[in-house]
């Protein structure tokens, strides 16, 4: 029976409008599309079966325009998501973009430009609660430094976690039904950027007045171009409760952020990443911050949405096959996978540690014990190639 790949909106997959919305452009080229305007975006868009979109402000209202004009701009944009039945399912501000945030937005070295950059916020979350978005996330890509003379990243931390107390009192102050999301990235545009990795950005949370209400959007991407593996960035994410929304493409380690089609890469790592989304229990979008090749023209651009769509389904139908078949049960407790799950020493007690004191371990033996990991990750492998 072939597999069913049409999206539904009850899978949840959202796209940015700044994805199908990219034009080609790059450091060494100019734009190679025409502007997609938002009717035909959304319209193009919910024709896919898309459950949402989302926005930074600069997308969908015009920087600097009069209010009028961006008033006019937000309606339209209302409009058509009433239109094409899609919801606004994440907003951000755009603090990278303007000469302004050169040195920084909430961590630049001028409080000017901080206190600027904190105002920008605070008028995208009005919008965000007048769209109902329920995510509200925070990348900040030009928070950071080239040379580390230019900042004391202590004094850095201080000024951004400020900044998100501020925002999350807003939030509270207004009664918005609203979530904040940490997205980290390592590097680029800046040399190195603060709160680099999940790790430390679930760090970083725990320093905050208001950390219940902060999370993370991991990005495929962010992970993987340092080396790093963003399973297992998701997972522990997923562990500390704290996997808010998520950002699906994908990239090459060491490259530069390429923002690939999701799937078109690690599909190894995916079939892995989508088996746990899917498993985990995981109810959130499935947002696919990503864009079509430069090589493409608009008709392109639909290929590269349809691609990321129908990659994510046969992931899933290929992580349903394999937890299906008996020959990976077996493997999988060959390799004592449940027994990971079973407690080890359980809470301390006294008599539990003189009773751990006085077991006997037969090392030897213990030692020659194989986990049969070649045959489990080789059944892996022939589900996704569909050899198994």
């Amino acid at each position: 029976m072939p597999l069913d790949l049409t999206a539904r909106p009850e899978h949840k997959f959202t796209f940015g409008l700044w994805t199908v919305g990219n034009r080609g452009r790059d450091p060494f080229g100019e734009a190679v599309r025409p502007k997609l305007e938002i009717v035909p975006m959304l319209n193009g868009l919910a024709e896919l079966g898309v459950y949402g979109v989302s926005f930074h402000d600069d997308d969908m209202m015009t920087f600097g325009a009069p209010e009028a004009e961006r008033r006019a701009e937000l309606d339209l944009f209302k409009k058509t998501l009433d239109e094409t039945g899609l919801v606004c399912s994440m907003a951000t501000t755009n603090l990278f973009y303007h000469p302004i945030f050169k040195d920084g937005a909430f961590t630049s070295n001028d409080p000017q430009v901080r206190r600027f950059a904190i105002q920008k916020a605070m008028r995208n979350l009005d919008v965000a609660a007048e769209l109902g978005a329920p995510t509200y996330v925070f990348w900040g890509g030009r928070e950071g430094v080239e040379t580390a003379a230019s900042k004391d990243t202590r004094d850095a931390l201080s000024r951004y976690a400020e900044a998100l107390d501020f925002l999350a009192g807003y939030v509270k102050d207004k009664s918005y039904d609203i979530r904040f999301a940490l997205e980290p990235k390592p590097n680029e545009p800046r040399g190195d950027i603060f709160l680099p990795t999940v790790g430390h950005a679930l760090a970083f949370i725990s320093t905050l007045d208001n950390r219940e209400m902060v999370g993370l959007n991991p990005e495929v991407a962010h992970e993987t171009m340092s080396g790093l593996s963003f399973y297992q960035g998701v997972a522990q994410t997923l562990w500390q409760d704290k996997l808010f929304h998520i950002d699906l493409n994908d990239q090459r380690i060491g490259r530069f952020d390429q923002d690939f089609r999701f799937g078109s890469e690690g599909i190894k790592d995916h079939f892995f990443l989508v088996r746990l989304l899917e498993n985990s229990g995981y109810s959130g979008v499935k947002h696919f911050d990503a864009h079509a090749y430069r090589t493409e023209d608009t008709a392109g651009v639909w290929d590269f949405a349809r691609g990321c769509i129908r990659n994510y389904l046969a992931l899933a139908a290929k992580a349903r096959e394999f937890d299906q078949d008996p020959r990976v049960a077996k493997a999988m407790a060959y390799s004592g996978v449940a027994q990971l799950a079973e407690p080890t020493v359980g809470p301390y007690t006294t008599e539990a540690a003189a009773g751990l004191m006085g077991e006997h371990f037969d090392i030897e033996a213990l030692a020659q014990r194989g986990f049969g990991n070649e045959a489990l990750d080789q059944l892996v492998v022939d589900h996704i190639l569909g050899i198994a």
